[in-house]
């Protein structure tokens, strides 16, 4: 794997965390059916590990998100997309855990993704990167904590894609998992989701840059494509009570209508600068395999189409949260992943929080999100075995 071939915010990112090269001696076999040798994994930790080993907590990312949970980011320069969870006295607080947060595979934040070498054939792999799938992005981050020494996490917790691993690590490591905490996610991605990140695609793949995923060795970018793309996923991340209460109808730098195709709309301007921003630290190709992974995303199916099936003898401590105004995984399909716990008689809690803020709301200041966590965690770790906070 050459380093220099990765981007620039490739390159700085891994400048700012850990990386490790796994696989070497025995490879990750993906569920298309190709083993990957030697891939880089890109991660940060917080904290220490206790003598026991016993409070490890996994962050799984979502899908535009990264291993920068806290501090400043090293590509954007914004703060960690968690550092309302995450941080010293705060529900997750680094000086009683020891948080681990991992780039999944296909990423772009400098674990193995299309932008690497082909170690076969020496060239990029672009679009010739094997399909990844949740359940691969989840068996390397096990391969990553037996790295690490962790033979089991007293936690693992994520939100949207990431509360999609949450559910693979239950499934598929049922016994290194103590407590799991999945947040705004779904067992299977619905087919009005795949739609969308169909259309996000479709726009990737339509901008002639994009070179049918070689747009590297031509050095060109597909950023109109991307952006558009961005565009249509951001305004599912939202509820339309929060665009209408942050933009309504106002206009952006005038009081008349122009009465032609510019950002006449704050909304419209808004989109846009999320367009544009997103393109300077996102990879193309890894928007396409990942987008793709959640698509192929369905415990039940994996589980002879039952999805008790996937928890059958489960000895985690589940507590499963969703928002009232999440129409991208709105509320019933939370629901449906606690029937199926309930019909294996396991250890769940569930709560609907209140919000007008969409499926972002679990990356914002959610009072009652943290109230609920922070219980959940003090009773789990208190069963742990771990002591009272300080």
């Amino acid at each position: 794997m050459d380093f220099a071939d990765l981007t620039a915010a490739e390159r700085q990112a891994l400048q700012h965390c850990e990386h490790a090269i796994l696989g070497r001696e025995s490879p990750l076999r993906l569920d298309c059916g190709v083993e990957l040798a030697g891939h880089r994994v890109a991660y940060k930790t917080w904290g220490t590990l206790n003598a026991a080993r016993s409070n490890a907590v996994l962050i799984c990312h979502a899908l535009t998100l990264d291993q920068f949970v806290i501090g400043t980011h090293p590509v954007t320069g914004k703060p960690g997309w968690w550092d309302t969870l995450v941080g010293p006295g705060k529900v997750l607080d680094p000086a009683r855990y020891f948080i681990v947060c991992a780039n999944v595979l296909g990423g772009c934040m400098g674990s193995t993704g299309p932008q690497d070498r082909d170690p076969a054939t020496g060239q990029a792999w672009n679009l010739r990167f094997p399909v990844v799938t949740i359940g691969d992005m989840v068996r390397a981050q096990a391969a990553l904590l037996d790295h690490l020494g962790i033979p089991d996490l007293f936690c693992v917790i994520g939100g949207s894609m990431g509360g999609m691993q949450v559910l693979e690590w239950c499934a598929s490591f049922p016994k290194r998992v103590f407590a799991a905490v999945p947040v705004a996610c779904a067992a299977r991605h619905s087919a009005q989701n795949i739609a969308f990140h169909e259309v996000g695609r479709q726009a990737v793949m339509a901008d002639p840059d994009w070179r049918e995923g070689d747009y590297r060795q031509h050095n060109t970018v597909p950023a109109r494509g991307l952006a558009v793309a961005r565009m249509t996923a951001h305004i599912t991340y939202l509820s339309e009570l929060a665009l209408q209460r942050k933009f309504g109808r106002a206009l952006q730098n005038r009081d008349a209508p122009g009465f032609g195709f510019d950002a006449d709309f704050q909304v419209e301007s808004y989109l846009r600068h999320q367009g544009a921003t997103f393109v300077d630290r996102f990879d193309p190709n890894s928007y396409l395999y990942i987008t793709r992974a959640m698509d192929y995303f369905d415990l039940a199916g994996a589980h002879g189409g039952t999805l008790a099936n996937a928890f059958r003898g489960t000895h985690t401590r589940f507590c499963v949260m969703s928002f009232t105004s999440d129409w991208l995984f709105p509320t019933r399909e939370s629901r449906e992943i606690v029937h199926a716990l309930n019909a294996v008689a396991a250890n769940v809690s569930f709560v609907e929080i209140d919000s007008d803020k969409g499926h972002d709301a679990f990356l914002l200041d959610e009072p009652e999100m943290f109230r609920t966590l922070g219980g959940f965690l003090k009773g789990a770790a208190a069963a742990r075995g771990l002591p009272e906070a300080g």
